[in-house]
């Protein structure tokens, strides 16, 4: 009997030290460094200049915003404690916190803010980039106070409070910096970690500030990061990034292929998380100005005739979401009654380019007119080629030769170039995809360019758009929003094919599952940067 005591006694010790053990393993660690593998190195480190969506994940490191959201898109205290809205819906005024500083010591008050928003008004800055259109909205600039930033409209625009309160800021010695255009370790952010070294085509390394002490409410925990540092490696091939987690080399990946999704699901030694992004769609935006696809029968010849799901299927094996509206399903201004309404029906689109003129075909199986191909030239830029879209185009490449008769000849340009095709408008369609919330996307890319569209990849200045624009800037209900964007979706697409939407884009992540932490920044869906995370081994 008293064996038997004394056995279940020590079976008992044994299992409550085994719950300690394992408590203490759940409690979050300080120390470590961490390596994530990436697939996009940014054109630029200006975390206001950045145009890749992807790159966020490493800018959030070092550089942070006024507000941060909720999973349903409500705003939440960050680096300023409150804001307002007038009544008018022209003024916004953001109380700022009084115990944040930028990493380098420098003051975070009301005149190092109102420095960022006044260089939204400088041409020689915005240039290149979409923030000029904000800037032009912009009135006025006070700071009543060290602590508060009061930033009057010219006119109502409901999506400037999105814009405003993501705005990344930088201390008051960035803009005298030769890096300021580039970004580097001269741009000063609030961040939890602080940029320390970039080694261009090979990796960026971030170490922790020991005197952060700010993070919104979303985050897990307060006070200085968890990890000593944080290098994120450059790995643009999916395979390549795979093969460096499988054998140790990196402790996170993101951007994962359909094909590799299965590696890591349901594996006891990784974690494998999957997020729709917000924003627009990954489409083809078809240019009015330009070659054949100025014929609105060529355009809406493609919109009717691709069938994009089958594509989608074999390429990414059921991993990836087809879209068919002018933003994501995920966003509170997506319409769906687009779904089904187009698509695969080569016999209408094979009928409507006969109208057109195009009519016979040469040897190589493609439509003439006048002696002349129909061809299409499909730019996309080098920097954004990432998650198989080269194969994704390829293969629609092949069903329009070969259900269509239309040639879309793909090209891949560097920045530069990329930059120049833009601006001249020599293109017949440009693939692109962006996440900007409340509307924003939707203006960035059917926003006329005269009136500051920055990516109206399409060209159009079609005057039926600007109204209903107009119509969902002018009101801060929802609902009323809401329909503004469905007539321009139903216009856009179906009646001026202007874009060919193809998939909403996605983020993975896959980390060795003593990485804990890992997940997505709520509301945009994207991967959220490293504050939270730690290792269970050093």
């Amino acid at each position: 009997m008293s064996k038997n005591i004394h056995a279940l006694s020590a079976l008992t010790l044994l299992i409550i030290s085994a719950a300690q053990s394992l408590h203490a393993a759940e409690q979050p660690q300080k120390g470590g460094d961490l390596t994530w593998g990436v697939e996009t190195e940014p054109s630029t480190l200006n975390p206001q200049l950045n145009g890749q969506d992807k790159t966020e994940l490493l800018l959030r490191a070092s550089y942070e915003s006024l507000l941060a959201r909720k999973p349903d898109g409500s705003y939440i205290p960050w680096l300023a404690s409150a804001y307002s809205v007038s009544d008018d819906g022209k003024t916004y005024t953001f109380t700022l916190r009084d115990d944040v500083k930028f990493s380098n010591g420098e003051k975070f008050d009301a005149n190092a803010v109102a420095e960022n928003f006044r260089h939204l008004q400088d041409p020689a800055y915005t240039a290149g980039s979409g923030l000029s259109v904000f800037g032009a909205r912009i009135a006025n600039i006070a700071t009543p106070n060290d602590h508060t930033v009061v930033v009057t409209l010219k006119d109502v625009y409901s999506p400037f409070l999105s814009f405003a309160t993501s705005l990344k800021l930088i201390s008051p010695s960035s803009w005298k910096s030769a890096q300021l255009k580039a970004g580097g370790t001269e741009i000063i952010g609030t961040g939890p970690f602080i940029l320390k070294k970039y080694e261009k085509g090979q990796q960026i390394e971030f170490v922790r500030n020991p005197d952060y002490h700010w993070a919104s409410a979303n985050a897990a925990h307060q006070g200085p990061a968890y990890l000593n540092s944080v290098t994120y490696r450059f790995l643009p091939e999916s395979s390549v990034r795979t093969g460096a987690l499988l054998s140790g080399q990196v402790d996170v990946i993101e951007g994962i292929s359909g094909n590799d999704a299965s590696e890591f699901k349901n594996n006891p030694d990784y974690t494998y998380q999957h997020a729709l992004n917000t924003g627009t769609p990954y489409s083809l935006f078809l240019n009015v100005k330009y070659g054949s696809t100025q014929e609105l029968k060529v355009r809406q010849a493609l919109v009717q005739g691709l069938d994009i799901g089958p594509i989608l299927q074999s390429i990414y094996r059921g991993q990836r979401t087809r879209t068919w509206g002018i933003t994501s399903p995920i966003d509170p201004f997506y319409d769906s009654s687009l779904e089904g309404k187009y698509g695969n029906n080569p016999q209408l689109a094979n009928k409507l380019l006969d109208e057109a003129g195009w009519s016979t075909k040469g040897s190589d199986g493609i439509r003439t007119k006048d002696g002349q191909p129909l061809t299409i030239d499909i730019v996309q830029s080098q920097a954004t080629v990432r998650d198989q879209r080269d194969v994704l185009l390829q293969a629609l490449q092949a069903q329009a030769r070969q259900k269509l008769g239309v040639y879309l000849k793909i090209r891949y340009v560097d920045s530069g170039t990329y930059a120049e095709v833009r601006n001249n408008g020599k293109f017949g369609s440009i693939a692109n995809s962006n996440t900007p919330t409340d509307g924003v996307d939707i203006e960035n890319h059917y926003l006329p360019i005269n009136a500051g569209g920055a990516i109206n990849y399409s060209r159009t200045d079609a005057p039926e758009i600007l109204p209903l624009l107009k119509g969902a800037w002018q009101t801060q209900d929802t609902a009323k929003r809401k329909a503004f964007y469905a007539q321009l979706q139903n216009f856009a697409i179906l009646q001026q094919a202007l874009a060919i939407p193809l998939y909403e884009p996605e983020d993975q992540i896959a980390a060795a599952t003593y990485v804990h932490g890992v997940g997505f920044r709520p509301f945009k869906q994207m991967p959220e940067n490293t504050y939270d995370v730690w290792l269970s081994k050093h």
